[in-house]
């Protein structure tokens, strides 16, 4: 997909990832067969767009939304959106949020942990860019030794 939206990746042939898209270029995620967006930005973020649940349905997409504290993400977080994308596996999603660093790292699990693909297949879905801060290299250990042990 040629794009201009912050931050996107192609994580899978189904999953994509980004930043927040502006309110046109979900037209543009439509338009390319995206079914679902998964929004994981707080409401209250700066790039936040109030009515992007509106937006997004009246483009034919399905919308679902898990606010995560950027600085304070939680395995409950976590588990609820492996359980959005289990729902949802047959179907082209886009996940976002603010700078695609909340969306890389939840993709990353979901497919280390869910799908079980390795740390190098897993890490595509990860923004080259970024480099987590202790809270989410925390997490993300956690997550992958607590929750890999217990799915």
């Amino acid at each position: 997909m040629q794009t201009n939206i912050k931050n996107y990746l192609a994580v899978t042939t189904t999953i994509a990832s980004s930043g927040q898209p502006a309110v046109n270029e979900f037209e543009q995620i439509a338009e390319q067969g995206y079914q679902v967006i998964i929004n994981l930005a707080m409401p209250d973020s700066s790039s936040a767009i109030a009515d992007e649940g509106h937006i997004v349905t009246g483009l034919g997409m399905s919308y679902v939304h898990i606010p995560i504290p950027f600085d304070e993400p939680k395995q409950t977080h976590l588990i609820q959106f492996f359980n959005v994308m289990a729902g949802l596996s047959d179907r082209k999603i886009w996940v976002h949020c603010a700078l695609n660093y909340r969306a890389s790292a939840f993709l990353y699990l979901y497919l280390l942990i869910v799908k079980r693909q390795s740390k190098q297949q897993a890490s595509a879905a990860l923004l080259p860019s970024w480099k987590p801060n202790t809270v989410w290299a925390d997490f993300m250990q956690q997550s992958e030794t607590g929750l890999c042990k217990n799915l």
